[in-house]
């Protein structure tokens, strides 16, 4: 009776999560378990271990800007309950990524590459859509086990659960997300993007450039690290599509590529290594 009394607090507790769990534009909401506290802890937790594994940009101007741009994603996403940490990372890899609770990361690798702020603020928005559509928590969820999620929530030392789970976090934070996931977060940022005054199109010469890239055979981590994504050429045809599909409302907002601004800032990024760059072309 009492086993059947706590499943039953259980599953209204878990509904209750459900109604409050929005991911994204429409409303939409997912079976979270794991709350926003302990998502949040986790993240921290993962955020910890990756400053003493990664080396991270030297420079407060970039630090500044980053956490400009991503805080203006921030302010028009879906999801707005938690504090977003933008960082760079100092590393020749063509990444980004975000973890749980809202700590997202880029490379100098990725942004050596971009022409202007639209390309960045697509990869930006792509992260945080992560984020706002608790991918991260969704994936974590499931790699966990209900066992082990039920321990973070009920159990009588959360501490040691949330350890355990920033160490399953941090094996799964280059594992890659379901494709569905990749183009769910693809659609949100452009959106996110469009809010904030940037035009799409960076988006699409964000993706043309990683697949000159690809298609060069150099490494490419950001895809490699990322398996799952839809392919490239894919991607660039979502984006074209979701461009027709809102160029009504494109045509009477204020759009910017944001060039000159981004390529004074890139060059205070560090240079890349000579066959590194040749492989863009």
């Amino acid at each position: 009776m009492r086993r059947f009394l706590s499943l039953t607090v259980l599953l209204g507790i878990v509904l209750g999560l459900v109604s409050c769990a929005t991911t994204g534009p429409g409303g939409r909401h997912s079976l979270i378990i794991i709350p926003t506290s302990q998502e949040v802890a986790i993240g921290s937790g993962m955020a910890e271990q990756l400053a003493e594994s990664e080396k991270f940009l030297d420079d407060s101007l970039w630090q500044q800007y980053i956490n400009e741009v991503g805080q203006r994603i921030v302010k028009v996403c879906d999801r707005r309950d938690i504090t977003y940490h933008f960082a760079v990372i100092e590393s020749d890899q063509v990444n980004a990524f975000a973890a749980p609770g809202g700590w997202i990361y880029i490379y100098t690798g990725l942004l050596s590459r971009m022409d202007n702020e639209a390309e960045m603020a697509a990869v930006l928005s792509h992260e945080v859509s992560h984020v706002v559509a608790r991918h991260g928590v969704k994936r974590l969820q499931k790699a966990l086990g209900f066992a082990l999620a039920y321990q973070l929530v009920f159990g009588d030392n959360p501490s040691k659960a949330t350890q355990a789970a920033v160490g399953t976090g941090m094996g799964l934070l280059f594992a890659g997300y379901s494709r569905d996931a990749e183009r769910e977060a693809d659609r949100f940022g452009f959106e996110y993007m469009t809010r904030v005054g940037y035009d799409p199109h960076g988006a699409v010469t964000m993706f043309e450039k990683l697949a000159a890239i690809g298609g060069a055979g150099s490494a490419n981590v950001f895809e490699k690290l990322s398996r799952s994504h839809p392919e490239t050429q894919e991607r660039i045809a979502n984006a074209r599509a979701w461009i027709r599909a809102n160029q009504a409302r494109l045509r009477a907002a204020k759009l910017t590529f944001g060039t000159e601004r981004y390529q004074k800032m890139r060059l205070r990024l560090p240079a890349l290594p000579v066959d590194s760059s040749a492989a863009t072309h």
